[in-house]
């Protein structure tokens, strides 16, 4: 058996395992190369790995029973209306406690929008040209100013992008906000197997692993401290959303009212299906009344189909990733109690390192789902909302969920806006983009605010 001053414990455990084949190529690297893949033998949970590979392994269990999941909806009368303005006072007085924070989940790279970076480098500004970093960290300083109070953003990242992300934050001063309150930290990684459940090497003195999933957010947060910080803020509620949606609204007082009058865990804004096959998850209440999110591809045809006796679809109202955490319940499910988020098992083409380079063979990853935390609560709220206001993914450089719906959506939104307030646009205005240092919605927009008659508008 191989041997390392130090971290022959190490060693030996990653034997009693069998896995000592990741030692294959120990003669032949430098001791800076043995430690560090020792590092990555000593972060492994044996454990952990040999229950998700027995579980990669058995058929997939029954799927539980499912209906569609109560919601509430945009109000049509009186009555919504009253409701949503007393949802809208009190969540202004929850954020202006200070008790929110905003959490945009950035481990993403643009490689699929051809760009070379993190996402949330990428510009997505119509006219502006800002980036989608820029869009957030704007909203919630406006939103910090607007309500008098600092809300911190959390930002978690890859390991793959970490480096560039502070970079770039750093050289832009954050857009404005403290450096105390901003908090970057990379997500977790988990090791892949192979059919035969063995490690896998990506290069002779590393194993291969991968991101394990949007879910791992919520782990991330307490294994980095963040959420032992904000709960030390008096930090009540955690506002999650991704990176690549520039509509978000990410302080949003009438969802965090909902949250708090209802006494949620978690909440969630949900929007109408726009056809039937389109690819969202949607709100399903499971047979033991719990309330989750069904995967598209786990939703058949029929039910995806079905419709009710108003001619709409039954199954309707689809998630979109953007979430409310209450503290305590995060605490609950990742300071190591027997409740937690589970693995998911994807059978994939890996790259394994050989002795002869890099080889695809099939092995298995392992990812948790964010909205797998939804059936672990009490009491979990979804709220509707427009998806012309809140929902333009930025995901392909062409076509649907692209570069191109999303900048559309980004001047529909602020000619609506325009409208609302009875602010002309010009005919001859072809883009225009409101800056959210200058409204967050269409009430923050001065009334004395005009549109230039010129092709591309920037309101700031």
């Amino acid at each position: 058996m191989i041997s390392f001053p130090g971290r022959n414990d190490v060693i030996q455990r990653v034997y009693d395992h069998g896995q000592g084949h990741i030692f294959a190529f120990w003669d032949t690297l430098s001791d800076d190369e043995r430690g560090r893949l020792l590092d990555d033998a000593g972060a492994i949970d044996f454990a952990l790995l040999d229950r998700l590979y027995r579980q990669a392994r058995q058929s997939a269990p029954p799927t539980m029973g499912f209906e569609p999941a109560p919601y509430i909806p945009l109000p049509i009368d009186e009555e919504g209306r009253r409701s949503f303005m007393e949802a809208r006072e009190a969540g202004i007085a929850v954020i202006r406690k200070g008790a929110v924070a905003a959490f945009v989940v950035a481990g993403g790279q643009g490689s699929r929008l051809g760009f070379d970076g993190p996402k949330g480098l990428f510009r997505a500004g119509p006219v502006s040209g800002k980036s989608l970093f820029q869009i957030h960290a704007e909203k919630i300083l406006k939103s910090s100013e607007k309500y008098g109070v600092r809300i911190p953003w959390l930002i978690m990242t890859s390991h793959a992008n970490h480096e560039d992300t502070v970079r770039y934050l750093s050289e832009n001063s954050r857009f404005g906000l403290d450096t105390s309150d901003v908090y970057v930290f990379p997500q977790g990684m988990i090791p892949s197997l192979d059919t035969e459940g063995k490690l896998i090497l990506e290069t002779p003195s590393s194993l291969f692993k991968n991101p394990d999933g949007h879910g791992g957010s919520l782990g991330a947060l307490a294994d980095s401290g963040v959420l032992r910080a904000m709960r030390e803020r008096g930090i009540e509620i955690i506002s999650y959303f991704q990176v690549d949606n520039p509509l978000v609204s990410i302080i949003d007082p009438v969802f965090i009212g909902f949250h708090s009058l209802r006494g949620a865990d978690i909440s969630s804004k949900g929007l109408m299906k726009a056809y039937p096959g389109e690819k969202i998850g949607v709100f399903a209440r499971f047979d033991n009344g719990a309330i989750g999110v069904v995967e598209y591809s786990d939703l058949p045809e029929d039910l995806q189909n079905q419709r009710d006796a108003r001619g709409a679809l039954r199954f309707c109202m689809g998630s979109i990733a953007i979430h409310l955490f209450g503290v305590g319940f995060l605490e609950s499910i990742t300071g190591g109690s027997a409740l937690s988020l589970p693995f998911h098992v994807a059978r994939k083409k890996i790259g394994a390192y050989t002795g002869n380079g890099t080889t695809e063979i099939d092995g298995y990853k392992f990812e948790k789902f964010v909205f797998d935390a939804l059936p672990l609560t009490e009491k979990n709220i979804v709220l509707e909302t427009r998806r012309e206001e809140e929902f333009a993914p930025i995901k392909n450089p062409s076509g649907v969920d692209s570069v191109e719906s999303a900048r559309g959506l980004m001047d529909a939104l602020a000619r609506s806006w325009l409208r609302e307030r009875g602010i002309a646009v010009p005919a001859s205005v072809r883009t225009i983009e409101i800056s959210p240092l200058l409204a967050l919605e269409p009430g923050d927009l001065p009334a004395s605010t005009s549109v230039p008659d010129k092709e591309l508008v920037y309101l700031e």
